[in-house]
């Protein structure tokens, strides 16, 4: 689903998996989702004096993994109401600094933060281009965006045990424990139709972006992308 169209999707979609998001997150990665949200804070170089806003922030993860290593300054952005409430329920420290808002129009000044994470969002953006020169405009100069991602492995015995999963295994297990059919059959179809046709690092560059470095994790299933203002 294309353009503004995808927005009530996006949203209905995770306002209904909002209450079992963090166990199936969990579960359906066997806890390497862990790894990757501390290992994307640690390349970007972030530190206690960092503002960070954290994006399609769902119940609050990548900002608690944030915190974990120090960073003091934390907001967080998303489209789903029922997510942001258990974000707050989770994270008593960032009440107030919570926003319902999509990334490709966000509430903030100019030049208001260091940094902006988005973990396993960018696929959900109706613009990603419009939300990446939001991203730019509300950066500090030499601020950062960090998105991890799921990708397509380029290995071949790798990524047919991916596709499998995702196409089979995920979605069963999401239906099942979720009780939303459309959610977990709309999100592995969503990283597959990202992959053919996303390319973040061309993009960042186009969106006004200095300097894109990518890094693979787990045998090529994640990317971390970080673009510099």
């Amino acid at each position: 689903m294309e353009g503004t169209n995808k927005k009530p999707q996006v949203r209905r979609i995770f306002d209904s998996i909002s209450y079992r998001y963090d166990f199936l997150n969990h579960f359906l990665s066997a806890g390497v989702d862990f790894y990757w949200r501390k290992k994307a804070i640690q390349l970007s170089g972030m530190t206690s004096e960092s503002i960070l806003l954290d994006i399609a922030c769902g119940t609050g993860d990548f900002a608690i993994t944030a915190k974990k290593i120090g960073v003091g300054n934390i907001f967080g952005a998303d489209l789903s109401f029922n997510m942001l409430l258990l974000f707050n329920q989770k994270v008593d420290w960032i009440n107030g600094k919570v926003v319902e808002s999509v990334a490709e129009h966000l509430p903030f000044k100019d030049g208001s933060f260091t940094n902006i994470t988005v973990a396993f969002g960018v696929r959900n953006f109706y613009d990603i281009p419009q939300a990446f020169k939001s991203f730019n405009r509300i950066l500090s100069n030499n601020g950062k965006v960090t998105v991890l991602e799921f990708r397509l492995p380029t290995n071949p015995l790798v990524r047919n045990f991916y596709l499998f999963y995702f196409n089979k295994v995920l979605p069963f297990i999401g239906r099942l424990i979720s009780k939303d059919k459309e959610a977990y059959t709309y999100l592995p179809e969503s990283v597959g139709e990202f992959d053919k046709k996303v390319d973040l690092v061309s993009l960042f560059k186009q969106c006004g972006f200095a300097k894109v470095e990518k890094h693979s994790l787990t045998f090529g299933l994640v990317q971390v992308v970080i673009a510099e203002k």
